[in-house]
């Protein structure tokens, strides 16, 4: 057993409770002044405060030095496994186009995608390990992580390898969340409802059996997956054992918050672009808000009804 003393702990911080906090739940903070915590095996055994040390042994001491301690930082959506980058996108966008304009024109989504079947799984490893990296030294230290740049089963798989085996070399937790649907590859344009058939009979139970994923995600979006072609990948992967996630009302509000509390999501992921329905149903159903203020500012969008969520008791 090793023992790791943390002292001198200025002000120690920390949120009440472990379930999704709503309204003024989200306020609501323990503060310790002059703390100190005592952790063996990498759990918390004792908390301290007013001066007062733990009563255990501990191997290794570090003074914070009054400094403020809180929990690790969860990032709770990224899309971090990939391969190349879109800066060829950045002048279209200063001349105009939408993210749906250059998606339709094989951009975006479908241009990572050509990029990440490209890399070999070593490649995609030794570059998200990076990431993982960077985003440690801003205080993160669980990620979750999707798939949905290979939307094929091989390179859904291979990602989702990745994610798995970072989870157990790097100092990061991950949890890993299948999004086969984050857009229709190539190969079926035009055939949205072949590709998510083919989703739920051969990737959902793959994914499923070799233990790759907790989560399931889709993409509703206008020209991307509608309201019906979600509800029946999200409806599969619930029956088979999968917590559900959503990426909806980005940019169209086309029906995917009012899904989210239908299927008793765990979370609605973006909702820049929600209406009262999607409200409405987010927050009978106990759907947590999952809000990307980076993505307004990169779309040049507003910014998703935050207050309003919180008033209407929307987890958050």
């Amino acid at each position: 057993m090793t023992a790791l003393l943390v002292k001198n702990i200025g002000i120690l911080q920390t949120p009440l409770g472990s379930h999704s906090h709503k309204g003024r739940e989200q306020g609501e903070n323990q503060k310790l002044k002059n703390a100190a915590i005592l952790i063996e095996d990498g759990l918390i055994k004792e908390i301290t405060s007013d001066g007062k040390l733990p009563a255990g042994k501990a191997d290794e001491v570090i003074d914070a030095e009054g400094r403020l301690v809180t929990p690790g930082l969860v990032d709770g959506h990224t899309h971090m496994v990939f391969g190349g980058y879109r800066q060829n996108e950045i002048p279209l966008k200063l001349k105009g186009a939408t993210y749906l304009d250059i998606l339709r024109a094989g951009g975006g989504i479908l241009d990572t995608v050509r990029h990440t079947r490209e890399a070999s799984k070593e490649e995609l490893l030794d570059k998200t390990s990076g990431f993982l990296d960077e985003m440690m030294g801003f205080g993160v230290t669980t990620a979750e992580a999707k798939s949905g740049y290979g939307l094929d089963l091989p390179n859904e798989v291979k990602m989702l390898e990745v994610i798995n085996e970072l989870n157990e070399s790097h100092d990061m937790d991950m949890v890993a969340t299948f999004m086969g649907p984050h857009a229709t590859p190539d190969e079926y344009k035009g055939r949205e409802d072949e590709y998510i058939d083919m989703i739920c009979k051969e990737m959902l139970p793959y994914v499923k059996e070799h233990k790759l994923a907790e989560f399931a995600d889709v993409f509703t979006e206008d020209s991307v997956f509608n309201y019906d072609q979600s509800k029946k990948y999200m409806q599969t992967a619930k029956d088979m054992g999968f917590l559900l996630r959503i990426h909806a009302d980005e940019i169209e509000a086309i029906g995917g918050s009012k899904l989210a509390g239908e299927m008793g999501a765990v979370s609605a992921e973006h909702l820049i672009s929600i209406n009262e329905e999607g409200l409405e149903s987010m927050a009978k159903g106990g759907v947590t808000a999952m809000c990307l203020p980076a993505t307004s500012f990169y779309l040049g969008a507003n910014f998703a009804p935050a207050r309003k969520m919180i008033e209407m008791g929307i987890p958050g």
